[in-house]
């Protein structure tokens, strides 16, 4: 069954870097387009960035600058590279590939 393993969240001061890396099973990891997601606390799920079986990239315009998606395909993993964070970027990123989620992992940022 298809499968998406998130991992790389903590804690960190505004201004520091976390690299999110999400391990992906059971489909053909390197045909699709994988996603990052986030959900701060009472409110809804937004999208973060894309990139597509081609390595294009797209991004919100909230990250823009700041944070980089890329992937591994010998490895079946996708990566968000996260770089000058700000407390509204605290929230559960989640992984989206070939229809299904991951359980999320929880990014902090706060002094």
């Amino acid at each position: 069954q298809v499968q998406l393993v998130e991992s790389g969240g903590g804690l960190v001061q505004p201004g520091g870097s976390l690299n999110l890396s999400c391990a992906a099973s059971g489909f053909s990891f390197s045909l699709y387009t994988m996603m990052w997601y986030r959900q701060a606390p009472g409110k809804q799920r937004e999208w973060v960035a894309a990139i597509t079986r081609r390595d294009v990239t797209n991004y919100a315009d909230s990250v823009k600058g700041r944070f980089t998606i890329s992937r591994d395909n010998a490895k079946n993993t996708v990566f968000l590279q996260m770089n000058s964070l700000e407390p509204e970027d605290t929230a559960v990123y989640l992984c989206y590939g070939y229809y299904n989620w991951g359980q999320g992992t929880q990014v902090t940022v706060s002094s």
